[in-house]
């Protein structure tokens, strides 16, 4: 896991912790086993994977892995996974089958969330802990 102090990890996941979070269901009935249960911070980011719901919903984490998307691969597989973003259905087996990955490896290290943020906003967050206001949330044990 990337070096962040501790009074900017607690400050983290307090901040988390009393804040309302957008969930769009998914289609699949079994997708919080495989990947995990999805939060975006604000309505618009969550409307970008459609309807979100009505009101924003709590969640408790204690055990996030924080980061980038690079940073947060590196963390459970030692390299980065990436692939061209395509319009096609293979781009979204392929990031799907990712996010089970990530909730597999995660899961078995002792996570219970993992908070992706942007670079500039993650480097900016390691450095001085001003959380962004743009965070994505993925509750491994929902």
């Amino acid at each position: 896991m990337p070096r962040i102090r501790k009074e900017f990890l607690g400050k983290l996941i307090s901040h988390i912790n009393r804040k309302g979070w957008w969930h769009v269901p998914p289609m699949d009935p079994g997708a919080y086993r495989k990947r995990g249960r999805f939060f975006a911070s604000s309505f618009p980011e969550a409307e970008l994977y459609g309807r979100p719901l009505d009101t924003p919903q709590r969640v408790t984490i204690a055990n996030p892995l924080v980061g980038d998307e690079s940073t947060v691969c590196r963390a459970l597989f030692g390299k980065v996974i990436s692939f061209a973003q395509a319009e096609d259905r293979s781009f979204l087996e392929k990031r799907l089958a990712l996010d089970a990955r990530m909730k597999r490896t995660a899961s078995a290290r002792g996570y219970d969330s993992i908070v992706i943020m942007h670079p500039r906003t993650f480097g900016l967050f390691r450095n001085t802990g001003k959380i962004p206001r743009s965070v994505e949330l993925n509750v491994l044990n929902p």
